[in-house]
């Protein structure tokens, strides 16, 4: 037979990691010392960092090897690829660290990049918004080398403040040493959340007064083309009907992913069941996946390239047709 260890030392190491099972509380993104049971939440947060990884890596490689794809609007939306990258390999090595390798710098170090990756993600919608409100609003002007200096401008701030954002945990603005000022999100604290969650709710305050006044524009150039062309009223109708209904769809998207999670970021703190961190955060991840559907796949210059690279059908010398980002 086989020599037993103490029975009070063995019971006491499994009581100790039964009692952290059990009173696990918010999302734990620090390191554990201890083998985890594998949780079926942190499979599927891994499996959307994978979809959300190859979808956004076909964007940006498209946009990165066509040289067609420099102007101001294709820059934006490579920003949004890149850092919808970033989340997913994010999401991914999050999971790999914590059940395979787990260490507290290294832990710090995915917390940071996935802060850093979804703020930017988030910010570059804005931008992407405010350049397709440009567009529109100062159409005769958009084309010149003003909108582009103002891309990079616009670039330069979603990026650095980002990764300003993202490097608080690392240089010791965390919950590591105090678990009682934990958030929904270990190591995060709950302070830092909090300005996480009302930088959200100020950049959907933007977004939603953009797309208003974007709104208001397109019904009135489609008025203005209808009583030009002499089109008839229904024509103008279901023109301003698709347009409006296009920007509900991209907002209302956007909404319904981050919204759950940035108000339970109000409401929570460290000692509600991590299964609500789960079901908030996970719809979040679902806007990174579905942002190169409405952001890059849509656009017809984007599928020509797609189409030419996997199916051969379209010449690559195809000339592309300027669009304006207010092609929506």
């Amino acid at each position: 037979m086989m020599e037993e260890g103490p029975p009070n030392a063995s019971q006491g190491q499994q009581g100790q990691f039964t009692a952290r099972n059990s009173s696990s509380s918010s999302l734990d993104l620090e390191s554990v010392v201890q083998p985890l049971s594998l949780n079926p939440w942190d499979v599927v947060l891994c499996v959307s960092g994978t979809i959300i990884s190859c979808e956004n890596a076909i964007v940006v490689v498209v946009i990165f090897y066509t040289l067609a794809f420099r102007a101001p609007m294709f820059l934006l939306i490579g920003s949004l690829a890149t850092a919808d990258l970033l989340a997913g390999l994010g999401l991914i090595l999050r999971f790999a660290f914590v059940y395979f390798t787990p260490s507290e710098a290294v832990s710090l170090l995915t917390v940071g990049l996935l802060v850093t990756s979804f703020t930017a993600s988030v910010s570059s919608l804005l931008t992407i918004t405010i350049d397709r409100y440009l567009s529109l609003y100062n159409a005769l002007t958009y084309y010149s080398e003003r909108t582009v200096t103002r891309t990079y401008i616009m670039l330069i701030l979603t990026w650095g403040a980002s990764i300003c954002y993202g490097l608080l945990p690392i240089m010791g603005w965390n919950c590591l040493k105090e678990p009682s000022a934990c958030s929904v999100v270990k190591p995060l604290t709950k302070n830092h959340l909090i300005i996480l969650s009302l930088s959200f709710f100020m950049v959907f305050a933007a977004m939603l007064q953009l797309y208003v006044q974007i709104c208001k524009i397109v019904c009135r150039h489609a008025h203005q083309i209808a009583v030009q062309r002499h089109f008839l009223a229904g024509s103008h109708y279901v023109t301003t009907r698709k347009g409006i209904a296009t920007l509900a769809v991209i907002l209302g998207t956007f909404a319904s992913c981050w919204l759950p999670f940035a108000v339970y970021c109000l409401l929570g703190d460290y000692s509600y069941p991590a299964l609500y961190t789960y079901l908030t955060l996970l719809p979040a991840t679902y806007n990174s996946m579905i942002n190169p559907v409405i952001y890059a796949f849509r656009n017809q210059e984007i599928q020509k390239v797609l189409w030419t690279v996997c199916c051969g059908c379209l010449s690559s010398a195809m000339p592309f047709r300027s669009r304006s980002p207010s092609d929506v």
